[in-house]
């Protein structure tokens, strides 16, 4: 009787273990707020927000029209391969086999930054057609994998006979060998199937701007913060692979009726037959490669009238960009990225040409030092006008003659707490420090705005490149580690408005975002001095529409779109004619959004230090995170 109930109970805690997390999913996305801290109702308008999210619609159906194509493309040579290898004599077949399985044993990112090497070396544009190449790569193994073992056990006798009495080799194999490993067939197309609907990591590095899968597109959301949206589609994605189960498993077993019946068939089943096993299937592929195809034509873009941008995450106003399009008839392809790092290899390494990008300052100068830009015509930005002469000057410090940047926004980073969870003043880092906040602090997953914290705390400059110094921090950042609840970029906005945290280091647009949503949140530029920051737009030398880049630098410089974009990011704008347009006077005047000289006092710029400290910086930050 003990024995049963234990039973029950384990069974109980796996079930709870494993469905919980997904319960909590489905009910988040009935939840009619966007934090995850408190209900606010039950709606369905996330759902309704899903379908009309072109962007993700369109990342279903590039996975979708991906994994048929290339498990479709990939069952075809690897059933050939299968065939080849199998005629062939023991020692060469065994010899390729172990040479084909090496893309099954090889580590994903081994694969998709190899890949990502071959394209550029061949000069491919990386986008759908390096995706599908890459898809079709690594399925191919396991279509192989499949088909061999039905192949070894055909017997060739009959497939010879059928020769002997006059048949080709052609209507000898489909008439006699393709029935045998048709099961093995199918079974290689649905894994290869699978493998292409699941792949993330050899899409990521093989994918192009513009183009994304579910895994990739679910990746950019979540590290922007969790969006009710996503919790929409992953109940939809669950609530999917729960009903094809169904249908699997409640599909009439004929095989089991002919034993009961000998062998009589019902006319039911039949329908059934017919519906689960043909119906189904071939509308699944009527409705996938329609959809799929519609989708991807409409988002088809002239090579030669586009621009293609790159950009921090959340960092555009995309009714600026459709009206750029619909003013200018220039598409735009638009990209995003979450650090300075991850952006300055992809534009180095030329595998995309980015015709516009959005650099942090210190990330301007070291562009310029390797010759990554080009210099902009000012004679096609005439509203270059309206940005303010002071922020021109401030570009100086890493763009000297203002050749290759224009001020896009700019801001401080600071310190923002929650004063029901924080009595006491703030004005310094080393409240980062104190054990009373243990697992209640936000800090950014950046190298130079990691160290920055820590070099400024200790009294240096946030540009040190005194090896002492930079010990020092490293150490003191090791010494935090235990009373940090995470290293976050975007997510930070998230927490600390669903009061999940207590304190964060935040830029001071998102600041003055959480304080619109949380009134509880202060945001304070500590004593000790922080970073001053300027994002600017740039050319790539390798950019490809430059005319066009400087076209839509041009028109982010009006002021009523330099105004849209402050509405929509609530980060400080350079342009003086937009800050103007401001109608709400406590926003115009903020000294989040527009901080007083006073307050800047002990703030710098991020510098670029050079290839060997920047190696160096993120050596000791890799340290950082490895305790």
């Amino acid at each position: 009787m003990m024995k049963n109930i234990a039973k029950k109970i384990y069974l109980t805690l796996i079930f709870l273990l494993l469905y919980a997390p997904i319960a909590t999913l489905i009910v988040l996305s009935f939840n009619n707020t966007k934090t995850r801290s408190k209900w606010g109702g039950f709606t369905g308008k996330w759902y309704l927000s899903l379908f009309h999210n072109q962007d993700i619609m369109n990342a279903l159906y590039t996975t979708l029209i991906i994994a048929l194509l290339s498990a479709l493309i990939a069952t075809v040579l690897g059933t050939a391969a299968a065939i080849g290898m199998q005629a062939m004599k023991s020692k060469i077949r065994t010899f390729l086999l172990g040479i084909t399985n090496i893309p099954m044993l090889n580590a994903d990112i081994v694969t998709g930054i190899s890949l990502m090497l071959l394209f550029i070396a061949w000069r491919f544009t990386l986008g759908f057609s390096t995706i599908l190449l890459a898809h079709i790569t690594f399925n191919i193994p396991y279509v192989i994998l499949s088909v061999l073992p039905k192949l070894k056990q055909t017997n060739k006798n009959i497939y010879e006979a059928a020769l002997d009495l006059g048949a080709s080799p052609v209507y000898a194999f489909y008439k006699v060998v393709f029935p045998d490993i048709l099961p093995g067939v199918f079974s290689g197309f649905l894994l290869a199937f699978t493998m292409s609907l699941d792949d993330f990591v050899i899409t990521h590095f093989t994918k192009g701007p513009g183009i994304d899968t579910l895994s990739t597109k679910i990746y950019s959301e979540v590290r922007k913060g969790i969006k009710p949206e996503m919790y929409a589609l992953s109940t939809i994605l669950f609530l999917t692979v729960l009903l094809l189960l169904i249908l699997v498993n409640f599909t009439p077993d004929t095989q089991k009726e002919d034993k009961k019946k000998s062998r009589k068939i019902t006319h039911i089943h039949k329908i059934s037959s017919l519906i689960f096993k043909k119906a189904v299937p071939a509308l699944m592929v009527i409705v996938i490669t329609a959809g799929g195809i519609f989708y991807h034509s409409r988002n088809q873009m002239s090579t030669q009238n586009q621009v293609i941008v790159y950009n921090w995450g959340e960092y555009l106003d995309p009714d600026a960009v459709s009206m750029f399009e619909k003013e200018t008839g220039i598409d735009v392809v638009y990209e995003e990225y979450e650090t300075n790092e991850i952006m300055y290899p992809k534009v180095q390494s030329g595998a995309i040409a980015y015709d516009v990008v959005c650099p942090s300052d210190y990330m301007v100068q070291r562009m310029i030092e390797n010759d990554l830009l080009a210099e902009i015509n000012y004679n096609n930005i005439p509203n270059l006008e309206y940005i303010g002469d002071i922020y021109m000057e401030q570009s100086k410090q890493f763009d000297p003659e203002n050749k290759y940047s224009i001020p896009y926004l700019w801001g401080t980073v600071g310190i923002l707490y929650n004063k029901s969870m924080v009595d006491e003043p703030v004005d310094s880092w080393g409240i980062l420090w104190d054990e009373k906040y243990e697992d209640n602090i936000l800090m950014q997953d950046s190298v130079r705005d990691a160290f920055g914290v820590a070099l400024k705390y200790l009294g240096y400059s946030l540009n040190s490149t005194d090896l002492d110094e930079l010990e020092a921090a490293k150490k003191l950042l090791i010494a935090q580690k235990p009373l940090v609840q995470a290293y976050v970029i975007d997510q930070v906005r998230d927490k600390m408005i669903g009061n999940e945290a207590a304190l964060g280091v935040i830029y001071s647009g998102e600041a003055l975002y959480c304080q619109m949503e949380n009134p509880d949140l202060e945001y304070v530029i500590p004593k000790e001095g922080s970073n001053l920051w300027i994002d600017s737009w740039v050319i790539p030398e390798n950019a490809r529409h430059k005319e066009n880049a400087e076209k839509f630098i041009n028109f982010l410089c009006r002021p009523d779109i330099a105004k849209m974009n402050f509405d929509y990011i609530t980060y400080s704008i350079p342009n003086t004619a937009g800050r103007e347009l401001i109608e709400d006077e406590s926003v115009r005047n903020s000294t989040i959004a527009f901080p007083d000289p006073s307050q800047l006092t002990n703030c710098e710029t991020f510098q670029f230090l050079g290839d060997e400290n920047d190696t160096l910086y993120n050596q000791l930050w890799r340290e950082v995170k490895s305790q």
